[in-house]
């Protein structure tokens, strides 16, 4: 690793299996339009939940244009709904268990996994690391870097809760996918970026994502 390379430091993005693609893809642009850098660790399962939800399949091969694809999409399924500029992204596959963001000594801000399943919540509670995703999550612990784990699913059994507990125990943010109607939400895409935007506010990622609450009713203004 050269000294360039060390001073990347970028954000780790995991995309688990759970239902939720869009929020994963609004975090990524906002990461990118606020300057970040990303690498990006696309699990297994989420790869089947990408299909089902755009109909893009998510290539190793392939992966900067169906990436393109894939960020260019609103909420709403329309493509070239947004231009992005991909050339920050580094991603890396789910079952490369060397790969940079597998250790700690790798340079790295934080990691937000959105969306996370019940699976992967489980995973890493338990520090199991079966692929990378989870492996990097680990890590990101144990260095005390930010975690963000964007839970998106419902109802939550009690097994699924304690798991959410030890990960709150152990540093992370527990941050359901849990949109607000306050922002003035009038499109898909508005809540979507709301839960968007709270994972970045946990993270310390500027953005303008959505309204914020101003401490009067109809009185809240997007962030500068």
């Amino acid at each position: 690793m050269n000294a360039g390379e060390t001073q990347r430091a970028p954000w780790i993005v995991g995309v688990s299996g759970a239902s939720g693609t869009p929020y994963a893809a609004a975090v990524l642009r906002a990461l990118l339009a606020a300057g970040e850098r990303v690498d990006l660790v696309v699990s297994r399962a989420s790869r089947l939940t990408l299909l089902d939800e755009t109909q893009i399949a998510f290539r190793d091969g392939h992966w900067q244009d169906d990436l393109r694809e894939w960020l260019s999409r609103g909420a709403d399924g329309k493509p070239g709904t947004f231009a992005v500029d991909i050339e920050p992204v580094r991603y890396w596959n789910a079952g490369d268990l060397a790969a940079g963001p597998s250790s700690g000594s790798y340079p790295a801000r934080g990691m937000l996994i959105v969306p996370a399943s019940t699976a992967c919540v489980a995973g890493v509670a338990l520090g199991l690391s079966k692929d990378l995703l989870q492996r990097a999550a680990s890590v990101t612990l144990k260095e005390r870097r930010p975690l963000v784990v964007a839970v998106r699913e419902t109802p939550l059994n009690g097994q699924t809760l304690r798991h959410l507990v030890a990960l709150d125990d152990a540093g992370a943010t527990v941050l359901p996918a849990s949109p607000a109607f306050y922002a003035g939400a009038g499109h898909i895409q508005d809540l979507v970026d709301f839960v968007a935007g709270r994972v970045l506010d946990a993270a310390g990622v500027p953005h303008r994502l959505y309204r914020r609450w101003a401490g009067e009713l109809g009185g809240g203004s997007r962030t500068e």
